[in-house]
């Protein structure tokens, strides 16, 4: 792996790729955890639903499959992240391209949750969470990024 530096202020490709390869890790681990949601007894989805003041669970097949597919694709984006995470050098074109998507998406679920009445807690904790989250990968595999072009160019 190549220690070039960008700039002055800017972080190393070593240390940005061992930084970033922990920060895909766990955030994979905790993405994983959505997969057995999608399993849930619709019952219970019906308390979480209500425990989260949010009343009852509408009934019907579009909000089954929802809830479960939302479930099912969070838990295959952490599988995707914790693959990712085995070699973010060679994968800094795909993370920071994927970081940059997700920064758009955080402000379209801030609009989404804006315009669909949720509480005030899930709209400051899902959007700017994932703009967060967004800006961490931005931020690590950008370096990767540009040292990977500076090698096709030698190349």
């Amino acid at each position: 792996m190549i220690a070039l530096v960008e700039t002055e202020n800017s972080m190393r490709p070593a240390s940005s790729g061992r930084l970033l390869a922990v920060f895909l890790k766990l955030s994979g681990a905790v993405m994983l955890l959505a997969f057995p949601a999608a399993l849930l007894p619709a019952d219970w989805m019906d308390g979480i639903h209500r425990w989260l003041g949010l009343g009852d669970l509408p009934r019907g097949p579009i909000v089954d499959y929802l809830a479960r597919s939302a479930s099912l694709l969070y838990g295959y984006q952490g599988a995707i992240l914790l693959y990712l995470s085995r070699d973010p050098q060679r994968h800094a074109p795909l993370l920071l391209f994927m970081g940059i998507v997700s920064a758009a998406l955080s402000v379209a679920f801030v609009l989404i949750d804006l315009g669909a009445g949720l509480p005030l807690y899930w709209t400051l904790s899902e959007g700017p969470l994932l703009l967060v989250f967004s800006a961490v990968i931005i931020l690590l595999a950008r370096p990767l990024a540009v040292a990977s072009e500076r090698k096709r160019d030698i190349a």
